[in-house]
Formats: structure tokens, sequence, C-alpha cells
């Protein structure tokens, strides 16, 4: 029997005690966006350094200025790889809502079998111990710890990871590894795995039109007077053209069309876009035309309106001509397009379009982040994709993902290194809603599959 061969058995001999620790885990109240749960972050990042450190990590709990990080390495052979995950999770607001206590772990049928269902089940207590296991099984059959590793574990990432840039910062020697491995991601089904490789970036600005010096009666100056809402309706209106296309100068620079092969294992996935959309009582893809939905999602940028004010908008009826209409616009961005630029171009379009007696603010600034694509053909891929195969039904899969997931880029900024991003949450774990949960399977394959990963890695 080979040495994975017996970290694999050894993995699904131990799956009672993996699942009493994540229990324990789970237990604790780590709720980064509330103080008063402070201690309770505290005991959840104490528990994971001492559970390292019983299984041959060097770990500590490091301070930062709210709260810990834990930090733990192991020196060895072959490529220095850090993994990444988060031990804090999010509020369980509104209360009423779950079928049990948030905090009370417990094992119930679902739709895609038994399930884990808890607070942080998924996001990310579960996925994170899907490595921690990994680890232990190796330690235990082989007695010592795969390569050369550095287990990052974060404790705000739900509350907006204020700490998380200058510890990164001060502490880059340390932390700089050959790559990451980040594990906060999800499977594109429950038979598929999937390595995200491309993350969408973000530009967002807010944009205000104003015209008289108050609110006017429209009988009164209705027809001479301008209307700041028709204003700001027919900019928005030019933005996009028939197809779907965004009509800003410049805006596809630097948007690359996605590989045959690529386009060849999305189709094969057997996306079902009209589902999709049903489930939200939609039916027909709205975005550009010429690309299917998950080439919209994943690959292809957007320029949305996340919403629109102005006027009365209270019960009943005021016929007023508003002094100002505001909107509020994201694009999501991919490959090499730059968010400063696209905010310029959007700004120098509402200039253009304003009509006499009428000024506009702008009030985000120039916030923004660049989508990343990840370099699929790098050996590195090759072979987490195949480890991942050889464990689930179907083939995985390099898919997209429509989101942003800020630490990837940070550590691509900061510490000038690649991440492997593999998950095994599913669509339906209710992530940061009432009765959230994990597939016992996603547990269970999750920890022998990072078994399989790290073996193709160091062999």
């Amino acid at each position: 029997m080979s040495h994975l061969d017996a970290v694999l058995s050894h993995l699904d001999a131990d799956r009672d005690a993996a699942q009493a620790r994540l229990f324990e885990f789970l237990r604790m109240e780590s709720i980064s966006t509330d103080s008063a749960y402070k201690d309770e972050c505290r005991k959840a990042a104490e528990w994971l350094c001492a559970d390292l450190n019983s299984i041959g990590f060097d770990a500590s709990v490091r301070d930062t200025p709210g709260h810990p990080m834990v930090v733990a390495h192991h020196d060895g052979d072959g490529p220095h790889m850090l993994f990444y995950g988060h031990y804090d999770v999010q509020p369980v607001d509104p209360l009423d809502l779950w079928n049990a206590s948030p905090f009370d772990p417990h094992i119930a049928e679902g739709s895609q079998g038994p399930e884990i269902r808890a607070r942080g089940a998924a996001d990310d207590k579960g996925q994170l111990m899907t490595f921690v296991e990994a680890f232990r099984a190796y330690k235990e059959v082989t007695g010592t710890l795969p390569g050369k590793l550095t287990l990052f574990f974060e404790g705000e990432e739900e509350s907006g990871s204020a700490s998380l840039i200058p510890f990164l910062n001060e502490h880059k020697d340390e932390l700089k590894a050959d790559f990451a491995c980040v594990c906060d991601t999800g499977m594109f089904n429950a038979e598929t795995p999937s390595i995200s490789t491309m993350l969408r970036g973000m530009m967002q600005e807010e944009v205000v039109i104003k015209a008289a010096d108050r609110d006017l009666h429209s009988g009164m100056y209705g027809g001479p007077a301008q209307n700041p809402i028709r204003v700001l309706s027919k900019i928005l209106a030019s933005l996009h053209d028939e197809t779907g296309t965004v009509t800003l100068p410049g805006f596809y620079d630097g948007v690359a069309p996605i590989s045959n092969e690529l386009k060849a294992q999305w189709e094969n996935l057997g996306f079902d876009a009209k589902g999709f959309l049903g489930e939200v009582n939609l039916s027909v893809p709205a975005g550009e035309q010429g690309f299917s939905a998950l080439e919209q999602i994943w690959a292809r940028p957007t320029l949305e309106f996340n919403g629109i004010d102005g006027g009365y908008t209270g019960e009943g009826f005021k016929t007023v001509l508003p002094a100002q209409a505001s909107t509020k616009i994201s694009a999501r961005l991919v490959g090499d397009q730059d968010p400063a630029k696209i905010n310029q171009a959007l700004r120098d379009r509402v200039l253009e379009m304003l009509p006499a007696d009428c000024e506009a603010e702008f009030l985000m600034g120039r916030h923004g982040s660049g989508g990343i694509v990840l370099p699929v053909d790098d050996p590195i891929f090759q072979k987490a994709r195949k480890a991942l195969s050889d464990e689930w039904p179907r083939e995985a899969a390099f898919v997209g993902c429509g989101g942003s997931i800020p630490v990837v880029g940070h550590f691509q900024e900061i510490l000038d290194m690649d991440s492997l991003m593999i998950g095994f949450g599913l669509d339906d774990d209710r992530i940061h809603s009432p009765n959230e949960k994990y597939s016992l399977t996603s547990f269970q394959k999750g920890a022998r599959s990072w078994a399989r990963v790290i073996d193709a890695l160091t062999s």
C-alpha cells in the first residue's frame, strides 16, 4: 500500500473523531463583527493553535488590533505551500429562522444526503478543517508532515479583514510561499469538484445629478424646468446598447476571450441557464449577446445599476420635480481591465451628457480592484485538477467566480504568489443565512481530496 492509500484509509477510519473535532470547533461563537464575542474569537484561535501544535506544526496565536491570526509552520522538503482559511463566522440573526441552535452542530438529512448544520459549517470552519484533517492523517501514517508548510488562519474575514493587509505587510517574509491554497470556495455541483481560476474585480461609483436649488411644483415648473431624473435616466440608458454591450470607450480593453479548452470544459458542465434563472423567476439571459450565461457570470465584465433615488417615493403622490437624482453603479471587471480608467470613462460620459442648468457630483472617489486570472497551464493547477478528479465521480473543472475573494488579490499584490482555490461548499449551503449547512460528503471527501492534492504537489 502506498503512503497516499494509507493516508486515505486513515481518514476513512478516523471520520467519527474528525467530525467530533469539527463539532467542538463549531460550538465556539466566533462572530467577528460583534465585540461581545471577542473572547469567543480568541477561544477559537487558541483552539486551532493547540490542535495544530498537537499534530506537529509550530503554531502560535498572533495579536492584531482586531481579532488574532493563527500562524503555523512546518519545515520540510518540496514547494513551500501556504494554506489560508478563516475561523470567524457571520452573525446568526434572524435567530427565529433557525431550526436549531446555530452553535449546536448536528447531523440532519438534506437533499444531498447527511449534512452538518451549524453557523460556520461551510463558511469556513468545515472547509478549513478539511486540510487540517488531511495533515493530521499524514502525520499519523508517516510520522511527519508533508513538505514545507505555512498555515494562516484569519479571524476577521467576515468583518472586513481590517487587520489583514497590515499583517501581510508586516510579516511578508514569513508568509511568502511558492503558492497559496485557499479553501473558502465551492464545487460546481455535488459531483463535480472545481478549481476557481478567475475572479472578477470591482469598480464602484455614486453619481448625483443636481438642477434647481429646491424641489419644484410640477404644475408651476413642469416643462421649462430641467428634471434630474430625466437627465439621469437618459445617461443610464446610454451605457448599454441593444445587445447588452457596454458603450463606454475603452471598457473592454484588457478583456481576453477564454481559451477553446476552457470553453469546452464549461460546456461539458451541463449548466442549465434556464433552470438557473428560473430559480429567481427569470427566464432569458439579459447580458451580452453571443456569450453563454456561464461566460457572462465568470468571464465577461458587467456594468450594473444597483440603486436609483430621486423625488418623492413615499406613500401616495407628490407632484414635484426633484432638485436632484442619484444612482449607484458597479462594474464587475475581468482580465486586465483598469478600474480607474473605467471610472474616468463613466464620469466623462456623465459630464458630456449633462444639459444646461445641471451639475454632477461623484461620491465614491476612485475605489476599485482589477480582476484575477490564474495560470491554469501551470503544472500546479494541472496536478491539482487530476488529483481532485481521482476522488470525485466527475472530472474536476477550472471555473470562474462571479464575485471576488479579496485575500487572493492581496496574496498576489503583497506576497507575489498565486492561489489554488479549492473548496467543497455547495450552492445551497446557506452561508450567511439561517440553517447554514455543510454536506457530510463534502467534509469527508474534502479531506481526502486535500490529501490527494498535497500528495500530487509534493511528490
